[in-house]
């Protein structure tokens, strides 16, 4: 039997890179050595190796087997670990909500020999405002000193959390400090302010920053403050003002941004201009871009708002014909729409005829429907509709659910009722307040059979 070559470490780290399946590259990672000779020596790791495995297993959410690795590091003599490993480590707690496991690995990188600097820190400070943990930001920005001296980045994230906080003068605090301690802002830095004040309605002073920021600071804008601002006027109901934004957009040729066109449409239906949305579609074309989701999405809630569902049906079609696949958004749109002008047989055709177009009704879509037809007085076929919500595991919102159960108890109908509390007994969704809305209904019935039936069915369930 041919012996089985020994594996290297650059060997090692080209197997690590190829294998698809965490598990299974740990594994390798673990024992590469394993079947080649009856008693392997210690295996000469290299930094790579560590570098592709930690990626690999963070990236899965292995992170059990993550930390097995990380402290099987700290054993290394030949090398000391890079900080970017454990910036991505303390990135990938972040990404999972962990910001405890992300402030353990910061404290823990001298222990490996590891000097912090302002990069790490930075990825700390990103984690937290990941995790929405403020006041731990503070405390880090407080002991920054301690291991470098805090950049743009460091900076731009701070803006970005108060932005978040909706805490506005707080950002500017932060913009003021940043220019006391002569560290120059980037476009990140008025991209992340422009971004907040037109969260907050602000537009007059966003559109004197994105001036200031070209004439006083010489930063030109980019995509990211124009979309912004495009979609803070659309929202305040400055059309012209937005279109004016958007063509300076083009005409300085930036990468061109497919997302500030939904918001264009939705302005234009909304102030009764739907027939400019044509050449809003050409310019696209002219650009050298297709129409995506999301533009077609918001042509389609413009035409149900218009009560036009023709046309929102000519745009699912329009979308299948051009390979632009309708998502669960443009069938829900349009479904919420039939519900709400009492089209109901139309909203559950289309409804029933979502598998058959590749996209199954979600939660939402349940919701949607159900609140549809009780509200329609439609009290049987929303029946089905809860039965099937709840078989597959989707929750109706309480409050539907109380005025579906008052509607029914209202039509003395104790055949239905008693098939609502079946359904509502197989997803465990019988409170109190079911049992008060229901049994005063039963007795007042004169048929005490079925009367016990129900109560029967209360007590089971």
């Amino acid at each position: 039997m041919e012996k089985l070559r020994k594996l290297s470490p650059f060997r090692l780290d080209s197997l690590l890179r190829l294998q698809k399946d965490p598990k299974l590259a740990l594994q390798i990672f673990l024992n590469p050595n394993e079947r080649s000779v009856p008693n392997p020596k210690p295996f000469r790791y290299s930094l790579r190796s560590y570098d592709i495995i930690i990626t690999k297993l963070g990236g899965a959410k292995m992170f059990d087997e993550m930390e097995r690795v990380v402290q099987k590091l700290k054993q290394e003599t030949r090398f000391v670990p890079k900080e970017i490993i454990f910036c991505n480590v303390i990135t990938f707690y972040g990404r999972a909500r962990l910001p405890n496991l992300a402030l353990r690995t910061f404290d823990q990188m001298p222990s490996f020999g590891c000097q912090r600097t302002v990069k790490s820190v930075n990825t700390l400070l990103n984690a937290l405002l990941a995790c929405r943990e403020f006041e731990k930001m503070g405390e880090v920005f407080v002991g920054i000193e301690e291991h470098a001296a805090p950049d743009a980045c460091t900076y731009n994230i701070l803006i970005n959390a108060c932005c978040r906080c909706n805490d506005l003068g707080g950002a500017w605090n932060v913009f003021d400090e940043m220019l006391k301690k002569r560290i120059r802002p980037n476009v990140v830095t008025f991209g992340t302010l422009i971004n907040g004040l037109c969260v907050n309605f602000k537009l007059s002073e966003a559109l004197r920053l994105k001036e200031d920021m070209e004439r006083v600071f010489r930063v030109k804008p980019n995509g990211f403050v124009y979309s912004s601002l495009i979609k803070g006027l659309c929202k305040a109901d400055e059309l012209n003002l937005a279109f004016k934004v958007k063509d300076e957009m083009l005409k300085r040729r930036l990468e061109f941004d497919l997302s500030v066109y939904p918001s264009l449409i939705s302005a234009l239906f909304k102030v009764g201009r739907k027939g400019d949305v044509n050449g809003l579609l050409e310019e696209i074309k002219q650009n050298g871009c297709k129409p995506d989701i999301m533009t077609y999405n918001a042509m389609i809630y413009g035409f149900c708002q218009d009560e036009n569902f023709d046309a929102a049906f000519g745009i699912l079609s329009e979308m299948e014909n051009k390979g632009c696949k309708p998502d669960i958004i443009s069938y829900n749109v349009i479904i919420g729409g039939l519900c709400r002008v009492r089209n109901l047989t139309e909203a559950n055709d289309l409804f029933e005829d979502m598998p058959r177009r590749k996209c199954a009704p979600d939660v939402v879509t349940y919701r949607i429907l159900f609140d549809g037809l009780h509200d329609g007085m439609q009290l049987k076929e929303a029946s089905l509709i809860l039965d099937e919500m709840i078989f597959k595991g989707y929750s109706p919102h309480a409050a539907s659910v109380m005025r579906f159960v008052d509607r029914v108890c209202q039509g003395d109908n104790l055949k239905l009722m008693r098939t609502v509390l079946n359904s509502l007994g197989s997803g465990n969704l019988i409170d109190a307040d079911t049992w008060r809305m229901v049994v005063p209904v039963v007795c007042k019935i004169d048929r005490l059979s079925i009367a016990y039936k129900l109560v029967d069915t209360l007590v089971i369930q």
